[in-house]
């Protein structure tokens, strides 16, 4: 997953998180304040009853809890005087309600909580009707805290975990760099180790035509080192013959492979060839196919080129005769430190469909492959017109 991508997808997520948060903060503050109003109304039906009854038949009011209880359905409800003595309560911890100590915590709770309702028994005397809220509007108060902390840990682990995996991410495309470096460099080193080897040999001075192919050696090295300082920066396209750069980079790699490994070039029915390319990059796309499917090969047999054309795309397929590629990893081929061996395949095939993808506004795909006959690539690329 590309890093433009994990952000987008870190994004979404934030958002996602934030739009649950806030539409669950509303919503549950909205249902929150509607039973705190209909609690409070519970109360004052309760303490109106109580009042008309008081109006109407006796003094005493405390026997009136009782006779109330169904109307207060588990709202812990306390009665005092106007001298805050308790004279009766309801819904309370039955356990503890022989605590003075309990019953006056839960009093001041409750003078905190909500202002008293007032019951006037007699002319100029009163008695405070304090209440707490129920325990579902409790807990709903609290539940959109308890919401927002779990939707902050899952935006912790999931930022956790994106993190993890471009690690992860970064340290694969390290060790495919340092493969890579390797793989480049391997095929003029081991060139210029096997011509001075073979001056020692023979301890003859090097031919006009040693000391050419020699130079082409050295030239592939800069070439390698100039690859890699284009990485990351906008490279220069230029309109240039693909096939004669395939044919070039073919003749290179033909020379240097094993005599075991054929490699051909097929176009015969091609007629505009040129594309704006950048021939540093594409020549390095051609010499990751062309080494992954030497090592595919284990150094014998077929590798060929067919170039064919529509009105405005050129396509090249490169085939080759080695052992495939699973179907279930054919997915995974261009990520970075993928790999089936030892060596190849680490980040060769992942900067290839950068360069051809996003550098070129090209193609780069698995046409088809067989296990155990070969794999062939595809490159599309635009035609200049």
């Amino acid at each position: 997953m590309s890093f433009q991508l994990k952000l987008v997808w870190k994004i979404v997520l934030l958002i996602f998180a934030v739009n649950i948060a806030i539409m669950s903060l509303l919503y549950t503050n909205q249902l929150v304040r509607k039973l705190a109003i209909e609690e409070e109304t519970r109360v004052n039906q309760w303490t109106a009853a109580i009042q008309r009854l008081i109006d109407s038949e006796d003094e005493d009011v405390t026997f009136l809890m009782e006779v109330s209880r169904t109307s207060s359905n588990n709202i812990p409800i306390i009665m005092t005087d106007e001298d805050g003595n308790i004279l009766n309560f309801l819904n309370l911890d039955s356990a503890r309600t022989n605590d003075p100590v309990y019953l006056r915590d839960e009093l001041q709770g409750m003078k905190l909580e909500n202002d008293p309702i007032v019951i006037e028994y007699q002319p100029g005397k009163k008695n405070y009707v304090y209440y707490h809220n129920s325990t579902l509007l409790t807990q709903l108060k609290y539940y959109p805290y308890y919401q927002i902390g779990i939707i902050s840990l899952f935006l912790l682990v999931s930022y956790l975990a994106f993190n993890a995996s471009r690690r992860s991410e970064q340290n694969r495309v390290w060790v495919g760099l340092a493969k890579e470096t390797a793989h480049q460099l391997g095929t003029p080193i081991s060139s210029l180790i096997a011509w001075i080897d073979l001056f020692k040999e023979e301890g003859q001075s090097p031919t006009k035509e040693m000391l050419a192919e020699m130079e082409k050696d050295i030239e592939r090295l800069r070439l390698v080192s100039e690859r890699f300082s284009k990485i990351g920066s906008t490279p220069i396209l230029e309109d240039k013959n693909v096939k004669l750069l395939i044919d070039q980079s073919v003749a290179y790699m033909s020379s240097r492979a094993s005599h075991k490994v054929k490699m051909e070039v097929h176009a015969d029915v091609l007629h505009n060839c040129f594309s704006r390319v950048n021939v540093q990059l594409f020549d390095w796309v051609l010499e990751n196919l062309i080494k992954n499917a030497i090592d595919a090969m284990e150094g014998k047999g077929q590798i060929d080129f067919v170039l064919t054309e529509t009105k405005k795309h050129i396509f090249i397929d490169i085939s080759d005769t080695g052992k495939g590629i699973p179907s279930s990893k054919i997915s995974e081929v261009f990520k970075p430190g993928f790999t089936t061996k030892k060596r190849g395949w680490g980040l060769g095939l992942s900067l290839a469909k950068r360069i051809i993808e996003d550098y070129h506004r090209g193609k780069i795909v698995v046409k088809e492959s067989t296990p155990g006959k070969g794999t062939t690539f595809r490159i599309t690329l635009r035609k200049n017109l």
